[in-house]
């Protein structure tokens, strides 16, 4: 079968792609702290990042976006990282002007300042800092690629170790009161309600059901198996069946609603149009995703992620595989997936802690 993002209110229009090596910033250079960084707020002269310094990021957000193909969030996300990194390096240390200045060190003392945080900066949790440093040493190790220095330095850097959380999924019963939460008798709620069922019955991530196109759910009425196209991070694409009470939904919500939403638009090919016709923002997901929960009292346990992990957790403890699941939730990396036998093994325990008489 050929089958071919993201506040409530004011705007729903996606966020424009803007281009990668966007100008970083001008920071200033401050007394040095004892671990030998200052924050770029602490900084009394205007010092600008060594240009040569900012060319060797560019280079490296080009790298990912046109070798690598990211997402243009991801992309955004290591943009700010990077550029974080370099005001603290011309705070810092004025004498690094290239990357092959940069020495373990520097990037050890990066990690503590923004473990610590500044007056600009709030302190960063443990699993937010190994993120910043991810982009850090991928910049470095492209350096090495492409012979701008001669050793990864950052890769001797060993990440904060986050504590681990485990997955929160809900029961089943609980799944069916939010799919039903919203009111069938308007557009908002028929679109609420095919957005709620489609999240559960694929398990896709919110940006990948926001992303969604009519093109994409080609496969929705095969007659063996109904599928859909997923366009996940870094652009890989992957079908997801999906089950008849998605699939009920889903029509309902075409049939009924999305014709009169897009009647304001301009043909956007969205499956999820907004008032004006356009794509909804993940914003305007998070609201449909919250406005349920808040209906059925769970606001505070309920995310649009914990659909996704109930999704993993009840196919798991339906005794599904876990490379399907694996498949089925776009992971790269079966490791990832496995957190979820963990939260089913967790279940399994707690049933025969309460159940079995000899078990206390």
């Amino acid at each position: 079968m050929d089958l071919a993002a993201p506040a409530r209110g004011v705007s729903d229009s996606l966020e424009p792609d803007g281009p990668v090596t966007e100008p970083l910033p001008v920071v200033q250079e401050g007394p040095r702290d004892r671990a030998g960084a200052a924050s770029s707020s602490d900084a009394a002269n205007g010092a600008e990042v060594a240009p040569e310094l900012r060319r060797a990021v560019a280079r490296y957000l080009d790298h990912l976006v046109v070798e690598r193909g990211l997402a243009a969030n991801t992309v955004s996300a290591y943009r700010r990282d990077l550029a974080r990194y370099l005001e603290h390096l011309t705070a810092s240390a004025a004498h690094v002007r290239v990357p092959r200045d940069i020495t373990a060190d520097h990037v050890r003392a990066f990690v503590r300042s923004i473990r610590e945080g500044d007056a600009a900066h709030p302190a960063l949790s443990a699993r937010s800092s190994a993120r910043v440093l991810a982009a850090v040493r991928g910049a470095h190790a492209f350096w090495v690629t492409e012979s701008s220095v001669d050793t990864d330095v950052a890769s001797r850097v060993s990440p904060p170790m986050p504590p681990q959380r485990l997955p929160k999924a809900i029961g089943v019963t609980e799944v069916e009161n939010l799919l039903a939460a919203p009111d069938p008798d308007t557009p908002a709620g028929l679109r609420a309600r095919a957005f709620l069922e489609l999240l559960y019955a694929t398990g896709a991530r919110i940006s990948e059901a926001v992303a969604l196109d009519v093109d994409d759910l080609a496969g929705l009425h095969d007659e063996d198996l109904a599928l859909i196209r997923v366009t996940g991070k870094g652009a890989k694409q992957r079908l997801v069946p999906v089950g008849s009470f998605a699939v009920a939904a889903l029509d309902r919500y075409l049939v009924r609603a999305r014709p009169e939403l897009a009647r304001h638009g301009r043909g956007s090919p969205a499956v999820f149009l907004n008032a004006r016709g356009t794509r909804i923002s993940r914003q305007t997901a998070w609201n449909m995703v919250k406005d349920a929960a808040r209906t059925i009292h769970q606001e505070e346990r309920i995310t649009p992620h914990t659909l996704r992990h109930s999704f993993a957790t009840h196919l798991l403890e339906g005794g599904a595989d876990l490379r399907v699941v694996q498949e089925l939730l776009g992971h790269a990396s079966l490791a990832t997936t496995q957190i979820y036998t963990r939260v089913s093994v967790e279940s399994l325990l707690e049933v025969y802690a309460t159940s079995h008489p000899r078990a206390r």
